[in-house]
Protein backbone atom coordinates (compact mmCIF):
# COMPACT_ATOMS: atom_id res chain seq x y z
CA UNK A 1 0.00 0.00 0.00
CA UNK A 2 0.94 3.46 -0.62
CA UNK A 3 2.43 5.55 2.35
CA UNK A 4 0.64 8.74 0.73
CA UNK A 5 -2.72 6.69 0.70
CA UNK A 6 -1.68 5.28 4.19
CA UNK A 7 -0.92 8.14 5.59
CA UNK A 8 -4.50 9.94 3.99
CA UNK A 9 -6.65 7.30 5.85
CA UNK A 10 -4.93 7.57 9.35
CA UNK A 11 -6.16 10.99 9.82
CA UNK A 12 -3.11 12.61 11.25
CA UNK A 13 -3.29 14.70 13.84
CA UNK A 14 -0.45 16.34 15.31
CA UNK A 15 -1.77 16.48 19.08
CA UNK A 16 -2.09 12.43 19.18
CA UNK A 17 1.62 11.86 18.65
CA UNK A 18 3.05 13.26 21.97
CA UNK A 19 4.87 15.54 19.55
CA UNK A 20 6.04 13.39 16.95
CA UNK A 21 6.82 14.84 13.36
CA UNK A 22 4.91 13.14 10.68
CA UNK A 23 7.72 11.95 8.74
CA UNK A 24 8.90 9.73 12.31
CA UNK A 25 4.94 8.60 13.17
CA UNK A 26 5.42 6.78 9.60
CA UNK A 27 8.70 5.42 9.94
CA UNK A 28 7.09 4.19 13.53
CA UNK A 29 4.26 1.87 11.91
CA UNK A 30 7.04 0.60 9.58
CA UNK A 31 7.51 -3.17 11.57
CA UNK A 32 3.61 -3.12 11.40
CA UNK A 33 3.14 -3.08 7.89
CA UNK A 34 6.04 -5.23 7.04
CA UNK A 35 4.39 -7.80 9.87
CA UNK A 36 1.13 -7.32 8.28
CA UNK A 37 2.49 -8.21 4.34
CA UNK A 38 2.20 -4.29 3.45
CA UNK A 39 4.45 -2.75 1.55
CA UNK A 40 5.66 0.52 1.68
CA UNK A 41 5.52 2.16 -1.72
CA UNK A 42 6.35 6.41 -1.25
CA UNK A 43 4.86 7.87 -5.17
CA UNK A 44 6.55 10.31 -6.82
CA UNK A 45 5.17 13.38 -8.79
CA UNK A 46 7.85 13.40 -11.97
CA UNK A 47 8.24 13.68 -15.58
CA UNK A 48 8.29 11.19 -17.99
CA UNK A 49 10.25 11.80 -21.36
CA UNK A 50 8.73 11.80 -24.57
CA UNK A 51 9.55 12.83 -28.58
CA UNK A 52 12.59 13.02 -30.55
CA UNK A 53 15.96 13.42 -29.96
CA UNK A 54 16.73 17.30 -29.52
CA UNK A 55 13.25 17.82 -29.22
CA UNK A 56 11.90 16.32 -26.11
CA UNK A 57 8.87 17.08 -24.00
CA UNK A 58 7.59 15.57 -20.90
CA UNK A 59 4.71 13.71 -19.22
CA UNK A 60 3.71 14.60 -15.54
CA UNK A 61 3.11 11.44 -13.71
CA UNK A 62 2.45 9.94 -10.59
CA UNK A 63 4.32 6.78 -10.04
CA UNK A 64 6.50 4.58 -8.27
CA UNK A 65 10.12 5.76 -7.13
CA UNK A 66 11.42 2.25 -7.93
CA UNK A 67 9.21 2.06 -11.20
CA UNK A 68 11.89 3.34 -14.51
CA UNK A 69 11.50 6.64 -15.52
CA UNK A 70 9.61 6.23 -18.81
CA UNK A 71 7.84 2.93 -17.47
CA UNK A 72 4.66 2.17 -16.01
CA UNK A 73 2.91 4.85 -13.86
CA UNK A 74 -0.07 5.41 -11.62
CA UNK A 75 -1.75 8.39 -13.17
CA UNK A 76 -0.96 11.16 -16.06
CA UNK A 77 -1.87 14.75 -14.77
CA UNK A 78 -0.34 17.00 -17.37
CA UNK A 79 2.09 17.69 -19.84
CA UNK A 80 5.38 20.35 -19.66
CA UNK A 81 6.96 21.15 -23.55
CA UNK A 82 9.88 23.36 -22.72
CA UNK A 83 10.74 23.82 -26.09
CA UNK A 84 8.54 26.86 -26.74
CA UNK A 85 9.42 30.20 -24.60
CA UNK A 86 7.72 30.49 -22.05
CA UNK A 87 7.35 27.04 -21.73
CA UNK A 88 4.12 25.29 -22.42
CA UNK A 89 2.45 23.46 -19.53
CA UNK A 90 -0.92 21.86 -19.39
CA UNK A 91 -1.88 20.53 -15.39
CA UNK A 92 -4.58 18.98 -14.40
CA UNK A 93 -4.71 21.59 -10.91
CA UNK A 94 -7.18 19.04 -8.99
CA UNK A 95 -5.79 16.07 -9.45
CA UNK A 96 -2.17 17.76 -9.03
CA UNK A 97 -3.58 18.89 -5.91
CA UNK A 98 -5.34 15.79 -4.75
CA UNK A 99 -2.09 14.28 -5.38
CA UNK A 100 0.45 16.38 -2.95
CA UNK A 101 -2.16 16.76 -0.45
CA UNK A 102 -2.25 12.79 -0.20
CA UNK A 103 1.41 12.72 0.34
CA UNK A 104 3.18 12.45 -3.37
CA UNK A 105 6.29 13.72 -3.19
CA UNK A 106 7.48 15.79 -6.50
CA UNK A 107 10.82 15.90 -8.06
CA UNK A 108 12.42 19.38 -7.92
CA UNK A 109 11.20 20.32 -11.76
CA UNK A 110 7.61 19.19 -11.22
CA UNK A 111 8.01 21.08 -7.57
CA UNK A 112 8.82 24.41 -10.02
CA UNK A 113 5.99 23.57 -11.97
CA UNK A 114 3.65 23.12 -9.25
CA UNK A 115 4.48 26.47 -7.85
CA UNK A 116 4.27 27.93 -10.95
CA UNK A 117 0.70 26.71 -11.66
CA UNK A 118 -0.61 27.58 -8.42
CA UNK A 119 -0.67 24.43 -6.56
CA UNK A 120 1.76 25.02 -3.67
CA UNK A 121 0.35 28.35 -3.01
CA UNK A 122 -2.76 26.53 -2.89
CA UNK A 123 -2.04 24.13 -0.38
CA UNK A 124 -0.44 26.90 1.49
CA UNK A 125 -3.80 28.61 1.72
CA UNK A 126 -5.60 25.82 2.51
CA UNK A 127 -3.08 24.94 5.57
CA UNK A 128 -4.10 28.77 6.59
CA UNK A 129 -7.99 27.42 7.05
CA UNK A 130 -6.79 24.67 8.20
CA UNK A 131 -5.38 26.85 11.29
CA UNK A 132 -8.33 29.21 11.43
CA UNK A 133 -6.19 31.76 9.98
CA UNK A 134 -8.86 33.10 7.18
CA UNK A 135 -11.59 31.75 5.88
CA UNK A 136 -11.50 29.21 2.68
CA UNK A 137 -13.82 31.96 0.78
CA UNK A 138 -10.98 34.44 1.48
CA UNK A 139 -7.86 31.63 0.27
CA UNK A 140 -9.95 31.40 -2.97
CA UNK A 141 -10.34 34.92 -3.97
CA UNK A 142 -6.25 35.36 -3.27
CA UNK A 143 -5.85 32.22 -5.01
CA UNK A 144 -7.84 33.90 -7.74
CA UNK A 145 -5.87 36.58 -7.38
CA UNK A 146 -2.56 35.19 -7.82
CA UNK A 147 -3.63 33.34 -10.59
CA UNK A 148 -4.66 36.77 -12.31
CA UNK A 149 -1.53 38.50 -11.54
CA UNK A 150 0.52 35.23 -12.87
CA UNK A 151 -1.12 35.33 -15.87
CA UNK A 152 -0.86 38.96 -16.73
CA UNK A 153 2.86 38.37 -16.44
CA UNK A 154 2.90 35.80 -18.55
CA UNK A 155 1.52 37.48 -20.95
CA UNK A 156 3.33 40.73 -20.64
CA UNK A 157 6.71 37.99 -21.24
CA UNK A 158 4.81 36.64 -24.35
CA UNK A 159 4.50 40.19 -25.60
CA UNK A 160 7.97 41.10 -24.66
CA UNK A 161 9.66 38.41 -26.54
CA UNK A 162 7.49 38.73 -29.54
CA UNK A 163 8.35 42.27 -29.75
CA UNK A 164 11.88 41.34 -29.58
CA UNK A 165 11.36 38.49 -32.21
CA UNK A 166 9.69 41.77 -34.52
CA UNK A 167 12.68 43.68 -33.65
CA UNK A 168 15.23 41.17 -34.71
CA UNK A 169 13.51 40.74 -37.69
CA UNK A 170 13.04 44.19 -38.63
CA UNK A 171 16.46 44.70 -37.93
CA UNK A 172 17.93 41.49 -39.94
CA UNK A 173 15.55 42.73 -43.30
CA UNK A 174 16.91 46.90 -42.62
CA UNK A 175 20.76 45.12 -42.48
CA UNK A 176 20.01 42.89 -45.55
CA UNK A 177 18.54 45.91 -47.36
CA UNK A 178 21.84 48.20 -46.73
CA UNK A 179 23.68 45.88 -47.87
CA UNK A 180 21.61 45.00 -51.20
CA UNK A 181 22.02 48.82 -51.69
CA UNK A 182 25.69 48.79 -51.24
CA UNK A 183 25.31 45.84 -53.94
CA UNK A 184 23.35 47.98 -55.98
CA UNK A 185 25.39 50.69 -56.07
CA UNK A 186 28.93 48.88 -56.33
CA UNK A 187 27.26 47.53 -59.62
CA UNK A 188 26.40 50.89 -60.63
CA UNK A 189 29.09 52.69 -60.27
CA UNK A 190 31.13 49.23 -62.77
CA UNK A 191 28.75 49.70 -64.91
CA UNK A 192 29.72 53.89 -64.98
CA UNK A 193 33.12 52.98 -65.29
CA UNK A 194 32.63 50.64 -68.36
CA UNK A 195 30.42 52.72 -70.19
CA UNK A 196 32.97 55.76 -70.09
CA UNK A 197 35.93 53.22 -70.98
CA UNK A 198 33.98 52.26 -74.13
CA UNK A 199 33.21 56.26 -74.89
CA UNK A 200 36.70 57.03 -74.53
CA UNK A 201 37.69 54.15 -76.76
CA UNK A 202 34.95 54.82 -79.19
CA UNK A 203 35.78 58.98 -78.92
CA UNK A 204 39.19 58.15 -81.52
CA UNK A 205 37.24 55.68 -83.91
CA UNK A 206 34.73 58.67 -84.27
CA UNK A 207 37.62 61.48 -85.36
CA UNK A 208 39.03 59.18 -87.62
CA UNK A 209 35.44 58.58 -89.60
CA UNK A 210 35.34 62.33 -89.42
CA UNK A 211 38.39 62.90 -91.00
CA UNK A 212 38.15 60.53 -93.99
CA UNK A 213 34.82 61.58 -94.66
CA UNK A 214 35.63 65.17 -96.26
CA UNK A 215 38.41 63.70 -98.15
CA UNK A 216 35.88 61.00 -99.60
CA UNK A 217 33.78 64.26 -99.79
CA UNK A 218 36.74 66.25 -101.94
CA UNK A 219 37.25 63.69 -104.21
CA UNK A 220 33.95 62.88 -104.86
CA UNK A 221 33.08 66.31 -105.95
CA UNK A 222 35.04 66.39 -108.99
CA UNK A 223 33.63 62.88 -110.41
CA UNK A 224 30.23 64.54 -110.02
CA UNK A 225 31.86 67.62 -111.83
CA UNK A 226 32.67 65.66 -114.72
CA UNK A 227 30.04 63.86 -114.68
CA UNK A 228 27.32 66.76 -115.26
CA UNK A 229 29.60 68.31 -117.95
CA UNK A 230 30.12 65.26 -120.18
CA UNK A 231 26.34 65.15 -121.12
CA UNK A 232 26.21 69.12 -121.83
CA UNK A 233 29.51 68.51 -124.22
CA UNK A 234 28.07 65.76 -125.50
CA UNK A 235 25.13 67.73 -126.46
CA UNK A 236 27.07 70.34 -127.69
CA UNK A 237 28.79 68.15 -129.91
CA UNK A 238 25.57 66.57 -131.04
CA UNK A 239 24.23 69.94 -131.87
CA UNK A 240 27.26 70.89 -133.90
CA UNK A 241 27.57 67.67 -135.89
CA UNK A 242 23.80 67.85 -136.90
CA UNK A 243 24.16 71.43 -137.64
CA UNK A 244 27.22 70.48 -140.15
CA UNK A 245 25.15 67.10 -141.67
CA UNK A 246 22.44 69.80 -142.36
CA UNK A 247 25.00 72.53 -143.61
CA UNK A 248 26.60 69.96 -145.84
CA UNK A 249 23.47 68.10 -147.04
CA UNK A 250 21.92 71.26 -148.06
CA UNK A 251 21.29 70.83 -152.35
CA UNK A 252 24.40 73.03 -154.20
CA UNK A 253 22.91 75.46 -157.03
CA UNK A 254 24.26 73.43 -159.51
CA UNK A 255 22.86 72.44 -162.98
CA UNK A 256 22.12 68.29 -162.60
CA UNK A 257 20.64 66.11 -164.96
CA UNK A 258 16.90 65.25 -163.94
CA UNK A 259 18.32 61.80 -162.75
CA UNK A 260 20.81 63.51 -159.75
CA UNK A 261 17.75 65.64 -159.17
CA UNK A 262 15.47 62.71 -158.21
CA UNK A 263 18.22 60.95 -156.40
CA UNK A 264 18.96 64.00 -154.03
CA UNK A 265 15.46 64.46 -153.61
CA UNK A 266 15.01 60.61 -152.36
CA UNK A 267 18.17 60.89 -150.24
CA UNK A 268 17.06 64.32 -148.48
CA UNK A 269 13.75 62.80 -146.60
CA UNK A 270 15.96 59.92 -145.34
CA UNK A 271 18.35 62.72 -143.79
CA UNK A 272 15.68 64.66 -142.03
CA UNK A 273 14.06 61.97 -140.16
CA UNK A 274 18.11 60.91 -138.99
CA UNK A 275 18.15 64.42 -137.62
CA UNK A 276 14.96 63.98 -135.62
CA UNK A 277 16.03 60.79 -133.80
CA UNK A 278 16.75 61.46 -129.87
CA UNK A 279 19.93 62.46 -128.80
CA UNK A 280 20.93 59.17 -127.34
CA UNK A 281 20.61 57.30 -130.67
CA UNK A 282 22.63 60.75 -132.02
CA UNK A 283 25.45 59.90 -129.51
CA UNK A 284 25.18 56.17 -130.97
CA UNK A 285 25.21 56.49 -134.25
CA UNK A 286 27.20 60.14 -134.58
CA UNK A 287 30.47 57.94 -136.15
CA UNK A 288 27.86 56.81 -138.90
CA UNK A 289 26.27 59.98 -139.52
CA UNK A 290 29.94 61.33 -139.72
CA UNK A 291 30.77 58.53 -142.68
CA UNK A 292 27.61 59.39 -144.88
CA UNK A 293 28.51 63.38 -145.54
CA UNK A 294 31.55 61.80 -146.82
CA UNK A 295 29.61 59.15 -149.17
CA UNK A 296 27.44 62.29 -150.20
CA UNK A 297 30.18 64.79 -150.69
CA UNK A 298 31.52 62.01 -152.92
CA UNK A 299 28.36 61.00 -154.59
CA UNK A 300 28.23 64.39 -156.62
CA UNK A 301 31.75 64.46 -157.68
CA UNK A 302 31.36 61.07 -158.98
CA UNK A 303 27.95 61.97 -160.69
CA UNK A 304 29.47 65.01 -162.07
CA UNK A 305 32.87 62.95 -163.71
CA UNK A 306 29.87 60.62 -165.20
CA UNK A 307 28.41 63.15 -166.57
Amino acid sequence: MDVAIITSTLHWDEKSCNGFRKQNFILSLRPHFQKNNFRIMPAKMRLARHGRKRYAYYHIVVADSRAPRDGRYIERIGTYNPNTNPATIDLDFDKAYDWLVKGAQPTDTVKAILSYKGVLYKKHLMGGVKKGAFSEEEAERKLEKWLTEKEAQIQAKRERLAGEESAAVKKQMDAEAKLREAKEAAIAARNAELAAEAKAAAAPAEEEVTEVAPAEEVAETPVAEEKTEAPVEEKAAETEEAAKEVTEEAPAPEKTTEATVAEEKAETPAKEKAAEEPVAEKAEEAPAAEEKPDESEEAPKEKGAES
